[in-house]
């Protein structure tokens, strides 16, 4: 049976984001904390057969831990006498349901209702409201509070609309699929008649645009008419309105509004239409000659942008005129996109940095260059689709890698050094040519400007202006791994990045700042960075969260500031919050100033910890600096 008191204790259990004390729970229901334990351990025999525990932490209290989240939900509405599926169960989706419930009503909304609907307690609500705030803020909307009434959200219409669009339908894109869907601003079948007179025009007038930005501008018309109906219009500026109603889309979008007015019986405003146009402009791909599409300005934009990423990343993507086209064809878009202030969300976001980190940095300094030259800050959403298009232009830069070239110095005639060639051939294919073989008096004879390097079975002692590899007459697999090292390029193995001195396991912090202070302060303990490092790491994360899934996080500054290149390890005992995720694997890097340097096997190895979780386990685990270096060299 669960009594009230249960209840109570149920409803702080799930709205508690840490790890609740038996004493406080005692406090609040006015009891023992013998009594508590008592109903503790009920409540915990409960829930066990309906999908939850309640866990008992040494020192720390009590915590909820849903195990099977449909049977649980069954269990709430079978008690709690509530129908509706979708209730949030994490503080996270708790305080987006808030927010979503807080746009979608007209008028007040009182915190004992919000409370009773999704099983927490008003004091829970209240706590919500912080990061509420905080996120609504981001849209310059505030929540206005008001004794006896409640609360409500106040901002310019734009605004809301376009916190509407981010917050109602970030994991509802397959909504006319679902059973049940999320909170939608206009019933399902009011939707699928706007998704078909989308269709029908964008079709007519062949225009060609992507699955996200069709969902997009649905979502965005099916808000203008929930706004509309309740009496809330768009304003634009004369100079906006004009120049929008001189563009084709303008007549595209008309032709949309008329018949999204005769199906709901609603009247569009000139600036109404305006605003559909707006997202017609910043999501087209018009079937047309890419000279058409892309401008002197645009183009302009990318070198900037590839400009920037050489100088920084050590990149080279100039000469990639596939990569010009791609960005050119996303930027021109996006800069109606940045002008008008619209939103656009990047399901793929986490994926992207997750999986291409590298190329995911390309993405945040390419936004710089963008926002040096438009004065436009580019959000993370936007940095992941310019990540996309440079991923693929990093790999395509791998993939047309042109071979390497070396010599074969040998002293034991031709014989040999044919085995050494045809050993070679067979092993490394089209990833090494072989120009020639020669005896070592005649070496001098040969340009070396031509070569990568010298593969020879004898020691060489003369200095010479390119690497030697030295094998043995008769060459075997160690001489092979020697060689393909060359061709890889990894002059320098990651793991030399990573010095003793800088590796730090198993230390305690609470937050992020936390962490970024103490390996800040001893890297200037070492002499290794400036002042001012710890601020450039803060600015980065400033751009984007270098958190990058898997419990790791890859803080650095935007611009280099040090002398030489170097990883910095720290790992945790607790993982802490970084931005919205948790870390606990802080791998600091830094790249010298004005490095030369080949880094690809760096940012690989990189890759390599974020994409794999059982390195990172076994990393966590290591208590020496030996045992981690060891897991490195094996992973």
């Amino acid at each position: 049976m669960l009594t009230r008191r249960m209840q109570r204790i149920l409803r702080e259990l799930m709205g508690a984001r840490a790890p609740v004390t038996g004493k406080y729970l005692a406090d609040v229901n006015r009891v023992t904390v013998r009594t508590i334990r008592k109903d503790i351990k009920h409540l915990d025999e409960l829930l066990s057969q309906h999908g939850a525990r309640v866990e008992s932490l040494m020192g720390k209290g009590y915590q909820l831990v849903i195990r099977d989240e449909h049977r649980f939900l069954q269990f709430l509405q079978s008690r709690f006498g509530k129908a509706d599926p979708r209730v949030p169960l994490t503080p996270e989706e708790r305080v987006t349901h808030i927010i979503r419930r807080l746009l979608l009503n007209d008028g007040y909304l009182k915190l004992e209702d919000l409370a009773d609907e999704i099983y927490v307690s008003k004091s829970t609500i209240q706590n919500d409201l912080k990061l509420v705030k905080q996120r609504l803020g981001a849209y310059d909307i505030r929540l206005i509070s008001r004794p006896h009434y409640g609360l409500r959200v106040s901002g310019r219409e734009m605004k809301l609309r376009f916190c509407m669009a981010d917050t109602l339908f970030s994991n509802s894109d397959r909504w006319h699929l679902s059973s049940d869907p999320p909170l939608l601003p206009l019933p399902r079948e009011e939707l699928k008649r706007i998704r078909r007179i989308i269709l029908k025009h964008i079709q007519e007038h062949r225009i060609t645009i992507s699955d996200i930005s069709f969902h997009n501008l649905l979502m965005h018309i099916a808000i203008a008419c929930r706004r509309i109906r309740s009496g809330h219009r768009v304003k634009l500026y004369p100079a906006d309105m004009k120049e929008i109603a001189s563009q084709r889309e303008y007549e595209v979008a008309g032709r949309i509004v008329n018949d999204v007015e005769e199906a709901f019986g609603i009247s569009f405003p000139r600036e109404e239409t305006a605003y559909i146009a707006m997202h017609l402009l910043g999501t087209k791909m018009r079937i047309s000659s890419v000279e058409q599409m892309v401008d002197e300005e645009i183009l302009h934009l990318v070198h900037a942008a590839l400009d920037k990423i050489e100088a920084e990343l050590e990149i080279d993507l100039k000469q990639d005129r596939e990569l010009i086209m791609d960005l050119g064809l996303h930027l021109k878009p996006a800069i109606h996109r940045y002008k008008f202030g619209m939103n656009i969300r990047n399901p793929m976001l986490e994926d992207i940095k997750k999986n291409y980190p590298l190329a995911f940095e390309a993405g945040v300094v390419a936004g710089m260059a963008i926002e040096e030259a438009t004065g436009v800050r580019i959000n993370e959403d936007e940095v992941g689709y310019l990540a996309l298009h440079l991923g693929v232009a990093i790999e395509r830069k791998k993939s047309n890698t042109a071979p390497k070239r070396c010599l074969i110095v040998c002293a034991s005639g031709l014989g040999t050094a044919r085995l050494i060639y045809y050993k070679i051939k067979n092993r490394f294919g089209n990833r090494l040519r072989v120009v020639g073989t020669t005896e070592y008096y005649n070496l001098h004879r040969w340009d070396l400007g031509s070569i990568d390097f010298i593969i020879s079975s004898i020691p060489i002692s003369d200095p010479l202006p390119v690497p030697v590899v030295e094998v043995n007459a008769v060459i075997g697999n160690p001489d092979l791994a020697r060689i393909e090292s060359h061709i890889l390029e990894r002059k320098m193995p990651a793991v030399q990045y990573l010095r003793k001195d800088l590796l730090f396991l198993g230390r305690r912090f609470s937050s992020r700042d936390e962490v970024l202070a103490f390996m800040h302060e001893r890297l200037r303990d070492q002499g290794l960075v400036d002042p001012d490092f710890l601020e450039g790491m803060h600015d980065r994360e400033q751009v984007a969260p270098t958190a990058y899934g898997n419990l790791v996080a890859v803080p650095h500054p935007i611009t280099p500031r040090s002398d030489q290149t170097f990883l910095a390890v720290c790992t945790l005992e607790k993982p802490v919050i970084w931005g919205s995720r948790p870390v606990q694997l802080v791998c600091v890097l830094s790249v010298k100033r004005e490095s030369q340097e080949d880094l690809q096997s760096l940012y690989e190895l990189l890759g390599k910890i974020i994409e794999s979780p059982a390195l990172v386990q076994s990393l966590l685990k290591a208590k020496s600096y030996e045992a981690f270096i060891d897991v490195l060299e094996k992973a």
